[in-house]
């Protein structure tokens, strides 16, 4: 179907490696294909354009190592699903107090903690964003003259008014609570700077916050092993440092998660990657047990802590079955990252990361050096979109965002970056960021609407 040839490879061989760190190369030497291979060539039949299949067409073994990968975090699901002995009972929403819910909310937790490795986990409906579970983290953890470092570079947009790196307006920021503030810029080729991190906490810094993706920089996202590694000269600095890993976008891009690798708590959101493109809302934390006690009790009060929230209708039913898909939705994601990637450089933009480096987020960057670029790749995005393709994008400002901002995101969720979204600053070097979707065909189409308006 549509001129690809996705079918006729072969089986893997027993030693085909998972891992998206392998490189294509190491997988091309270790896998072959059947003497009959033949690329069928572009016909005019296809839904996508030219340059679309003669990617697909070059990227079959990096989607085919993206295929294992998606089994073996299906396969860390299902087993966590079968500890916690799901049942439909499970499903049932709570409301008021949200204290009689068939065991739902605890099944969630410990399901979810076992499939990133961490002692303990709230998974809830309060959280209305990854921002804001980050923040419930944050303050569990910070108290008045402590200070927090954050060892990757500056964080996200919407962390600045939360830390107090730009003005809260007295809204109770960490700084408005005396909560001291510092960065490790990033090293020249944009990953962590290793030197500097070896000698950056100070006897105060109580608190080492890791930003897992790129955010709005252009800069590598990093990955599990470099968040691991991070963390081990951290607590060589100071045993007592607690480590925060924002881990938007990262979840199930690899097969372990940063909890299994030392980090104190993580955080992220549901109607991202964790969410498979079906929960309508909520966010988690993760880690170890007194940590996530410490920051339920700043989503809900001191002593209510784990134990009260409501849930009703159908959300706990899409939380399990969201999580449950994630994989396969990661997966597909990962796919139409490379394949932006590959086509977008073939046209002569630069790409973060490149088609074939190693992935560690599902976010891909495109730099496209003028606002009117920007402006064009954006509507094309929204015009193939399943919800709201008659509307045009508009940039403008945006609670928590620094700079004006463009966002293109016809989904049936709002806000919902699992599914496929592109968004971008309007400021220097005008790079769009690329997020999801539940399909890489999908994808697929929109490079061909992009490239038309280009």
């Amino acid at each position: 179907m549509w001129g690809l040839s996705f079918s006729i490879l072969s089986h893997p061989s027993p030693n085909f490696t998972a891992s998206l760190l392998v490189p294509a190369a190491t997988l091309r030497s270790r896998t072959s294909l059947p003497l009959n291979f033949h690329p069928k060539p572009y016909t005019s039949d296809t839904p996508f354009s030219p340059e679309v299949v003669r990617a697909v067409d070059s990227l079959q073994y990096e989607f085919r190592a993206v295929d294992d990968l998606v089994a073996r975090n299906s396969a860390k699901v299902l087993k966590a699903f079968q500890n916690v002995r799901l049942g439909s009972h499970h499903f049932g929403g709570s409301t008021g107090y949200g204290h009689d819910e068939a065991g739902g909310r605890e099944a969630l937790d410990n399901a979810f903690a076992e499939i990133v490795g961490a002692e303990s986990a709230m998974v809830r409906s309060q959280f209305f964003s990854g921002t804001h579970a980050i923040t419930c983290a944050l303050f569990a953890l910070l108290r008045p003259g402590d200070e927090l470092l954050a060892v990757a570079g500056a964080p996200y947009d919407t962390l600045e008014e939360v830390i107090g790196k730009r003005d809260s307006q007295g809204l109770g920021s960490l700084k408005d609570f005396g909560v001291e503030y510092r960065e490790v810029p990033l090293a020249e080729d944009g990953g962590l700077d290793w030197e500097e991190l070896a000698r950056a906490l100070k006897p105060q810094t109580k608190c080492a916050l890791i930003q897992r993706s790129c955010g709005y920089s252009w800069r590598r996202s990093l990955s599990v092993d470099e968040i691991g590694k991070a963390i081990r000269l951290i607590k060589m600095q100071n045993p007592d440092c607690l480590v925060m890993v924002d881990n938007c976008y990262g979840e199930f891009v690899e097969t372990t998660e940063p909890p299994t690798v030392g980090a104190d708590l993580i955080a992220g959101s549901l109607i991202k990657n964790p969410g498979g493109t079906l929960a309508p809302c909520g966010g988690y934390i993760a880690g170890r047990a007194k940590w996530v006690k410490a920051a339920a009790a700043r989503l809900s009060a001191p002593g209510l802590g784990v134990d009260s929230g409501s849930t009703p209708g159908d959300i706990m039913r899409t939380f399990f079955q969201g999580l449950f898909l994630s994989p396969q939705m990661v997966g597909e994601a990962v796919k139409g990252m490379i394949l932006i990637a590959e086509v977008m450089q073939s046209k002569g933009y630069k790409v973060q990361p490149l088609p074939r480096a190693p992935r560690h987020d599902t976010v891909q960057a495109v730099q496209l050096g003028s606002r009117e670029v920007l402006l064009a790749f954006c509507e094309a995005v929204q015009r193939s979109s399943p919800v709201a393709s008659f509307t045009k994008p508009v940039p403008g400002t945006t609670p928590g965002y620094a700079s004006e901002v463009i966002f293109a995101d016809g989904t049936f969720i709002d806000g919902s970056t699992s599914e496929l979204s592109c968004d971008g600053p309007l400021r220097e070097p005008f790079a769009v960021f690329c997020q999801g979707g539940s399909h890489w065909t999908q994808w697929g189409l929109v490079l061909g609407e992009v490239l038309k308006s280009l």
